[in-house]
This record gives C-alpha cells, structure tokens and sequence, in this order.
C-alpha cells in the first residue's frame, strides 16, 4: 500500500497507474535525499529559551523586591531576604512552569542524542535544562527555610487573635464595674455582659470562648463602723455574692481563665485575665511567684 503523495489517499497499486481517488501518477522514480541535510536546532532553542525565562524572571523578581524593601542595600541577608519574598511570590507561577520545562528539556535532550543526524544543539538545551533546574532550586530552597519562621509568625497570629479576646473581655469589665460599681456574679458572667453598649459585636464574638466556670470575682472588703473606718479595720477577701452593712471600702478583683487553641479549659495553652492584664499560663506563673516574693 502506497500513500498518494497529492491526495493522501491509500493506493494499493504502483502509483505509475494512478491513483483511484484524485487520478494523479508517478512520472519518475523517487527524488534521492540530499548529500547534506542541515540540523535542526528548534528544540533545543525552546528548550534553552524556557529555561533562560524561568531563571531571568525569578532573578529580576528578586532585584525588584531587593530595590524596593531594602533599598539595594549592599548585604547578604537583605539579598537573600529578597529571594525569599520573590520565591513566595512566584511560587504557583514557578512549579507549573519548571515542570513543562524540565519535561520537554529532558525529552528534547534524548532526541537529540537518539538521532543526532536530525538534530543539534544537545549543549544549549542542556544549559536551558540547568537553568531550570537551578530556578527550581532556588525557589524551592528559599520557600524551605522561610516555613519555620513562618510557622512561628502563624503561632504568633494565634497568639494575639487569642488575646485580643481577653482585652475585649477586660475592657468589657471594666465598663461594667463602672457602670455598676461592682463585677457581674459568676452566674450572670454572660448575662451580664451581654446588657454592655457592643457596637462592632466584640464583646458578643468573645463571650463564644468564655466558660462562665474559669471566671472568679473577689472583693477586699473592708469592714468599718456606721460613721468612721477606725485604724487597724478588719480586711477579709470575699466573695460578689457577700453583703456588708454597712458598706465597706471595696476594692473588687476579677479572675478569667480562656480556653487556648484546643478550646478546652485547664490545658496548658490558656489564657489568664486577672484585673485587666492579659497574660499565658507560663507568664501568670511566673506573675504569682514575684508577687508571692515580693516584700
């Protein structure tokens, strides 16, 4: 079976009779190939071509980002601050990419070394290949060593979305015992603080992380006569819920223990709000121990 040369069609006789679709014939017999055919160097071209473009752009990327956060500096580290925020940058542009390259640059490569009488260039395609190759390096390399920092940076977010809740809180008790003079009852904690002017809703958005059982209200009470509070006057710790009468100097302290990331309560990552500080279970630790040693 022959393929007719002006039609396409399959011809299952000598062309020199024709052919049966379009009616064309051989005249002659087959041109020979020439003496010299002249390599291509195509592939290796676009090979060499991507990978030049992935290496140029994530190095202009990073002379860009050098300019404009470090104002070129002439260091080390701001350089390589630079590759760091150009990795980040280029990172979903830059897999994708390395992979098309890298695939057509290894399959140009054994082509030419397959049928080295079609094709040449087995040089510059190896250097676009490295090229690539270094590229993805790069990136990947300046992506890596960014992720415990980042990681910490993250831990950090957390860590102040956390307290943000507790100053909320605190600020919610303070206008409370403002308004009231004293701190809303363990068991009217929510109840309470939802009766607060609440704009934005933070109070609302906090009050989602708060069990009413990590919360404790005291009063320093301090006991005195109907007319006048005489020196030495008896003080005692109790609780909202006591009365005296007559009133007494009240000095009134608060206790609020938040769930941490686990949103479980009485776990190590909590969070204490004692009379307006805001602190993490190690910090109110080390907090009680200097005020206990304090003179």
């Amino acid at each position: 079976m022959i393929i007719c040369p002006a039609c396409g069609a399959s011809v299952e006789t000598q062309l020199s009779v024709g052919c049966t679709s379009c009616g064309a014939r051989a005249v002659g017999p087959p041109l020979a190939k020439p003496e010299h055919q002249l390599l291509s160097y195509g592939p290796a071209v676009i090979t060499a071509t991507g990978g030049a473009i992935m290496l140029g752009a994530f190095l202009a990327l990073s002379v860009i980002a050098w300019i404009v956060t470090r104002g070129a500096a002439m260091n080390f580290w701001a350089m390589v601050n630079a590759g760091e925020i150009a990795a980040w940058q280029a990172k979903w542009v830059a897999l994708p990419a390395a992979i098309a390259v890298l695939w057509t640059g290894s399959r140009v490569a054994r082509s030419i070394r397959r049928e080295p009488q079609r094709f040449a260039g087995l040089r510059l395609a190896r250097a676009g290949f490295s090229a690539a190759v270094i590229a993805m390096l790069l990136v990947g390399t300046l992506i890596g060593i960014t992720v415990p920092e980042r990681l910490r940076r993250r831990q950090w977010g957390l860590e102040a979305a956390q307290k943000v809740r507790g100053y909320t809180l605190a600020r919610a008790l303070m206008e409370y015992r403002h308004v009231h003079g004293t701190l809303p009852p363990q068991e009217g904690f929510y109840r309470e603080l939802k009766t607060l002017p609440d704009p934005d809703g933070a109070i609302a958005e906090a009050l989602r992380f708060v069990d009413a059982n990590g919360y404790e209200a005291t009063s320093i009470l301090a006991a005195a006569g109907a007319k006048t509070l005489p020196r030495g006057g008896a003080i005692r710790k109790a609780s909202m819920t006591a009365t005296v009468d007559p009133p007494a100097v009240s000095f009134t302290n608060y206790k609020l223990r938040l769930p941490g990331a686990d949103k479980k309560l009485n776990t190590d990552d909590d969070l204490i709000v004692e009379d307006g500080l805001v602190m993490t279970l190690p910090q109110f630790r080390a907090y009680v121990a200097s005020r206990s040693s304090a003179p």
